[in-house]
């Protein structure tokens, strides 16, 4: 079995398993039963859903290859290449420059980039997000961050129980959303808790190395993280729940180094990735020009 396998694994029945001892800490049998009809409840929408989460959050929608013939073409290439199958595509309305990858393995996998992202690199630098995310789809960190993802998504959308709670006669509308706001506050840390869990640093920088090894050409991959680091900060993802919690599946980080997002924040700095992919560049002499 694959070790990110093993890993999506051990996340949700760890989940799994304090969500079921919190509840019978709490309420003793009732709380109990409670905490399995919860997690029956999670791994359904893990099951069912956590392909397509991050989709959904990032309103993306599938793309022909007459819509997108270059964007296929290259995709193709890429995935003939690397003996992949070719993943379905995706597209997502948004100017905040950004790709990522979901999918449980290599056959069920899905890329998507925004309309930012098409709008700002080249043909060098998108052959180098590509690549990065079949990397991504090939060593099935999808998987692992699919599930994190979802398992998060759950958590942060539990701030929605504020509209449920008995406020009394109050008339004041903006209750609720200063109640959610507060349970966001609790929740959120939470979530970022579970995503730093399941995701490391490190398999950005596996996933760069085996683009540039792909593409033979690092300094495209560089080009193209300087584009999106800047078009981040410029076109910066609202740093929502849903959205929170599937921005580790991006290539950068896509919200502002403020606020909650910075608890989310499990990418490595761009800078560092950059002065990496240029070395490698050095050392084998691939993509000097």
């Amino acid at each position: 079995m694959h070790r990110n396998t093993i890993r999506a694994a051990c996340l949700l029945a760890g989940l799994s398993a304090l969500v079921v001892l919190g509840g019978w800490t709490i309420a003793g049998a009732q709380g109990l039963q409670l905490g399995i009809v919860l997690v029956i409840v999670m791994n359904g929408l893990v099951l069912f859903f956590g392909d397509s989460m991050a989709l959904r959050a990032m309103r993306a929608r599938p793309i022909s290859e007459i819509e997108q013939p270059e964007l296929y073409r290259i995709v193709r290439e890429l995935a003939t290449e690397a003996r992949q199958p070719m993943p379905r595509l995706y597209l997502s309305p948004t100017p905040a420059p950004n790709a990522f990858a979901t999918g449980r393995g290599p056959r069920r996998a899905a890329i998507c980039c925004t309309t930012g992202l098409l709008r700002l690199l080249n043909e060098r630098e998108l052959r180098g997000v590509i690549a990065h995310e079949l990397a991504h789809v090939r060593s099935r960190d999808t998987l692992v961050c699919s599930v994190a993802a979802t398992l998060a998504a759950i958590i942060t959308s539990l701030t929605a129980l504020a509209l449920l709670l008995p406020l009394g006669d109050s008339e004041d509308e903006d209750v609720p959303s200063l109640l959610g706001g507060l349970l966001f506050l609790v929740l959120g840390p939470a979530a970022a808790m579970v995503v730093r869990v399941a995701v490391s640093r490190g398999r950005e920088y596996r996933a760069d190395a085996a683009a540039a090894r792909l593409t033979g050409d690092p300094v495209g991959l560089a080009s193209a993280l300087r584009k999106i680091e800047v078009g981040a900060r410029t076109h910066p993802l609202p740093t929502e729940g849903r959205l929170l919690a599937s921005g580790h599946l991006m290539i950068t980080h896509p919200f502002p180094p403020q606020g909650m997002s910075r608890i989310f924040a499990v990418h490595p700095p761009t800078r560092e990735r950059i002065r990496r992919l240029r070395r490698l560049a050095e050392d084998e002499g691939w993509g000097l020009r």
